[in-house]
Order: structure tokens, then C-alpha cells, then sequence
């Protein structure tokens, strides 16, 4: 068994899909039949085609003609004489072995294109070096991962996964995740619980431990993974299955209900998503509201920038399913370790820290004001709330605003329908805003509470690293301080607070949040019905009367202890 942590709950058993880019290395050697090179050249060749058609159609109904175009043009270079001809040249003059012919020639035609001072020839740059990358692999006999050719059901093996790997996995056939490195709230955690399957996270060895089909349990409820389970163990964990099966559907009675205290307060349980797709299942789960929706992935897996109106359509999408309930919005955010290929951006050593969020928008003034045109024609669509990320100063958001006002009026004079109402407000999740919240809350309408980054930023603890994942602490009472400081500084104005960051729906979190007064919880969608369970039987008030002694007290252990003790 390897232990890691709890990512996402449930117990997901299926074949293990390693998604680790494979070694790509070979000895050269001199051939004696060249015919024998050329006819493997050949088959290398025709499985990538066969591959890239795939995917090519996968991506067409998934995303789109647009992004079905990027495999396109990898199709294109598999056919091109131009590119081909030279390699097999290489083979029969030369005596090459064809990974050695490959590669040479391809890497003369990148190395060409990228010394081009042309944006279109530096990109058929980057598609000759991936499409080299298949062929080479089919040479080598080695399997080449590609999420989007998944067929049949899998746990997917990973070191780690980035925003843009799990944008391409089939919902219908992933069943769980388990990772070598990642926390609760790294990326890979918080897709696996948007997508509302199991997951297991920072494992240190699953990816050397798991050969490609082997039978895999992850147990996303104890945070264990089970690698080529007996008999015994896979009767017990479908056991398991089942129970936490039962579970759910308890929970599920609570669907329609409104989030009400054990005297009687209400608050908000809403929702965190990354595309139109998780709508359905914040519904399924009793969602009363979106409370963060993440648009940065409307930008990944793609060539180029999402138009104005592919953004519209999509948040149009959400506003529509969702009817009246509210839709917060967060504004692009990329930066630290949510990157875009196509854009060149600069190498940072601090990229937390560095040209990130707003910070970018307000410099990259076209691309922000093509998604606040998009947003706001497609606010008639629902109740939409505009939050603007990274917000450091209020010099930063009365830009922002400006910004959203005058693109506003833009429309309005073109005769565009735009709703009048929209709440334009901010993420805290840099410890100075929290510190200065009682001045924001002058201006902002809302705030949303961004624990992941503010946890780190506070702490002076990268998320990421592992080696000092005891820093991350989410009920540090200077984490607590900081939040009731926001809670706090909003009221005064009669501004509501929501919290989109994991700490929003943790157990232990909850009871001292709902005490501090927090109006709105935004989590995954799977912790909704159990957060309204547990929110149920806490008085708000007794929760409240607490607050003096958590805050006043020295470690994270202490108020663990004193929160278990309270809410037995």
C-alpha cells in the first residue's frame, strides 16, 4: 500500500494509465538495410496519423474546429514531402538508423523556423518538434501518453498534473488520479474534485511503483493507493465502494434544502468550477451559487486566445444553467503555475510573486478588455458577479474598474443589452489587502477570501514544496486574524464575504468560519451536501462566542483540539 494525502473522496478501482511523458533515448548503430529502416519509418508514421486523427476528432467535439485545427496542422507535417523526403534520404545515403535520421533532420527545420522573425513559422516549429516526439516513441516501441485517446475506464499515474493535462481528460472513462508530488490544493486536487472523482496526491513513488494496466485502487477517502490489489483487497474496498455510495445518497436528501444553522442562521454553500461542463454537477450537489468560476481554462490547451465570442458562449452557458443563483466570475488568472504557451511570457524566480493575475490584464489592456466585453453581454444571461484576482493596492482595482466601466458604457452606446446590477468585486489573498480591507471594503462590492494563495503568502510556504507543506496551516490563528479582519471590514459596509479557497468546505474549517461570520462558502461541488450536514448542526451563535479564544491562541494544534472538542 502507499500512503498519500486525501485529495478528493470516493474509491475508484480500474486500470492504471501511466501519464508520464516516457525516455526517449536510443543508441545509434549502423544498419545494413536500409529498406527494413524506411518500412519502420513508415509504420511510425502511419500510427501517428492514426493517433493524431483521434485526438484531432476527440478535440472537435470536446472544444471545438478551432482547437481541432493545432492536430490539423500535426497532419500536415506527418504528410509533408518536404520534411519526410529528407529524412528518408538520410537513411539510405547516410545509413542512419531512422530515430537518428529523424531527429536530425527535424531538429535542422526547428532549429530554421525558430530563428524565423515570424510568429506563423515558429509555431510550425513547435508542431514539427511534438509531432517528432510521437513518431520517435512508436520507433522506440514506447508508449506516448495522450489523455484525450483514453477509451476505457483508468486511474490516471502521474507525477503531477498541470491545468492543461487534466482540460484534455474524458470524464466519462478517468475514474481517479494519484500523483507523486501535489497538496489538497495543488491543481491536479482541485480537478479532481471539480470532476468529482477520487483522488490520492503526493504519494513520493505511485508513478515508479505502477506499471501502465496494472489494477489500481485509490482510496480518496484515507488517502492510500492499493497497486495490484488481491482478491481480498478488492472485495473490501468494493465494500467500501459501497458504503460511501450509501453516504452520498443520505446527503443527497439534502439537495434542495437551504443551508440553515442548528439556530436558525442561513449562509451560502456555492460552488468552484473550471468550465461549463461542472455546472451540471454543482446542481446535482445542491449548489446555491457558483462562487468561483476559473476562466483561465478557457485559455489553456489552445494555440492562440480564446475569442470574445467563444468566451461569451461560455459564460453564457453557465449564467443560463445556473437561472438566478449567483455566478462569480474570477477574471484571467495566469501566472505561477498556470502558464500559456503561446504567450511569451518572461521566465520569473519568483513566479508566485511575479507578473501574474491582474498584474498582467492591466498591462495586456487588449486581451482583458475582449473578457469584460464577454462578460458583460453575456450578464443578461443570470445573476453575474465580476472579481478581479492578485489585487495588492486600490490603485490596482480602480484601474480594473475603469477599465470594466468604460467597456461597459462601449456596449451600452452600441446598442449591446447589458445587465445594470453586476457586482464588481475582489479575491483577498495577499495579506496586505487583508490587513487593509476595512479601505477596499469602501469601494469593492464584495469580497471572496482566496485561501490557497493567502495561506502561502501569509506563511511564507510555496504550496507546492513539500518540504515545508507543515507551514501550510489553515487554521493558524493568523490565518483566522486575517480572515476575520475581511469578514469583519465588510459588514461594517454591508458587504457580504465569500471564501473560494479549499479551506471553505474542510471540516475542521467550517465550524470556525461560520463563528467569524463568513456569508458565503465556495467549495468543490462533492463537499457541498456533506458541508450542509455538518453546517446543520452547529449553532452559529455558540460558534461565535469561541472566536475571542481561537484567536488568541499559539499553534494550529490548539485549535484543532479545542474545535473537535467543541462540536462532538
Amino acid at each position: 500500500m502507499i500512503e498519500g494525502i486525501a485529495a478528493s473522496s470516493g474509491i475508484a478501482i480500474a486500470k492504471a494509465y501511466q501519464l508520464v511523458t516516457p525516455e526517449l533515448t536510443y543508441e545509434t548503430k549502423p544498419i545494413d538495410d536500409p529498406d527494413s529502416e524506411i518500412k519502420r519509418l513508415d509504420e511510425a508514421l502511419a500510427a501517428s496519423k492514426q493517433e493524431l486523427e483521434k485526438i484531432k476528432d476527440h478535440t472537435k467535439e470536446e472544444m471545438g474546429d478551432e482547437q481541432a485545427e493545432i492536430f490539423s496542422a500535426h497532419l500536415l507535417v506527418l504528410d509533408d514531402p518536404e520534411l519526410i523526403g529528407p529524412i528518408k534520404d538520410k537513411i539510405t545515403g547516410d545509413h542512419v538508423m531512422a530515430e537518428a535520421a529523424l531527429e536530425e533532420t527535424t531538429n535542422t527545420f526547428i532549429d530554421m523556423f525558430n530563428n524565423m522573425d515570424n510568429a506563423y513559422m515558429r509555431e510550425r516549429a513547435a508542431d514539427i518538434q511534438d509531432v517528432t516526439k510521437r513518431v520517435l516513441a512508436h520507433l522506440l516501441g514506447v508508449t506516448f501518453p495522450d489523455p484525450a485517446l483514453i477509451d476505457e475506464e483508468v486511474i490516471i499515474i502521474a507525477g503531477d498534473l498541470t491545468p492543461s493535462d487534466t482540460a484534455q481528460l474524458n470524464r466519462q472513462f478517468v475514474q481517479g488520479f494519484a500523483t507523486d508530488t501535489g497538496g489538497r490544493t495543488s491543481h491536479s486536487a482541485i480537478m479532481a474534485r471539480s470532476m468529482e472523482i477520487p483522488a490520492v496526491v503526493g504519494t513520493k513513488e505511485v508513478t515508479s511503483s505502477v506499471q501502465q494496466n496494472d489494477i489500481v485502487i485509490v482510496d480518496g477517502l484515507e488517502g492510500n493507493v492499493v497497486v495490484r490489489p488481491s482478491e481480498a483487497d478488492l472485495d473490501a474496498y468494493r465494500k467500501k465502494q459501497a458504503k460511501f455510495e450509501e453516504q452520498k445518497q443520505e446527503w443527497a436528501k439534502l439537495k434542495d434544502e437551504p443551508t440553515m444553522t442548528a439556530d436558525n442562521n442561513q449562509v451560502e454553500l456555492a460552488a468552484n468550477i473550471g468550465n461549463p461542463q461542472d455546472v451540471d454537477g454543482v446542481i446535482d450537489n445542491g449548489g446555491e451559487g457558483i462562487g468561483l468560476y476559473r476562466t483561465e481554462f478557457l485559455y489553456m490547451g489552445k494555440s492562440q486566445l480564446p475569442t470574445e465570442k467563444e468566451q461569451y458562449d461560455a459564460y453564457k452557458s453557465v449564467l443560463e444553467k445556473m437561472g438566478d443563483r449567483p455566478v462569480v466570475v474570477r477574471t484571467l488568472d495566469i501566472g505561477g503555475d498556470k502558464e500559456l504557451d503561446y504567450l511569451d511570457l518572461p521566465d520569473e524566480l519568483n513566479p508566485f510573486l511575479g507578473f501574474r493575475a491582474i498584474r498582467f490584464c492591466l498591462e495586456n489592456e487588449g486581451i482583458f478588455r475582449t473578457q469584460l466585453r464577454a462578460l458583460l453581454r453575456a450578464s443578461v444571461y443570470g445573476n453575474l458577479k465580476i472579481m478581479f484576482p492578485m489585487i495588492a493596492t486600490l490603485d490596482e482595482f480602480r484601474q480594473a474598474k475603469a477599465i470594466f466601466s468604460d467597456e461597459k458604457q462601449n456596449l451600452t452606446k452600441e446598442g449591446t443589452d447589458v445587465a445594470d446590477d453586476i457586482d464588481v468585486g475582489i479575491m483577498v489573498e495577499i495579506p496586505s489587502t487583508a490587513v487593509t480591507a476595512p479601505q477596499f471594503a469602501k469601494e469593492v462590492d464584495f469580497f471572496s477570501i482566496g485561501t490557497n494563495d493567502l495561506i502561502q503568502y501569509t506563511m511564507a510556504a510555496d504550496r507546492m514544496n513539500e518540504r515545508v507543506s507543515y507551514l501550510y496551516q489553515p487554521y493558524h490563528p493568523a490565518i483566522l486574524t486575517l480572515v476575520k479582519n475581511v469578514i469583519d471590514a465588510a459588514h461594517n459596509e454591508n458587504k457580504w464575504v465569500g471564501m473560494c479557497g479549499e479551506m471553505a468546505g474542510d471540516t475542521i474549517a467550517i465550524p470556525a468560519l461560520l463563528g467569524l461570520g463568513l456569508d458565503e462558502f465556495s467549495m468543490s461541488a462533492t463537499s457541498i451536501l456533506p458541508a450542509r450536514t455538518q453546517i446543520r448542526g452547529l449553532s452559529k451563535e455558540t460558534m461565535a462566542s469561541f472566536n475571542e479564544k481561537l484567536l488568541a491562541m499559539n499553534t494550529t494544534d490548539e485549535v484543532i483540539e479545542f474545535i473537535n472538542e467543541k462540536t462532538v
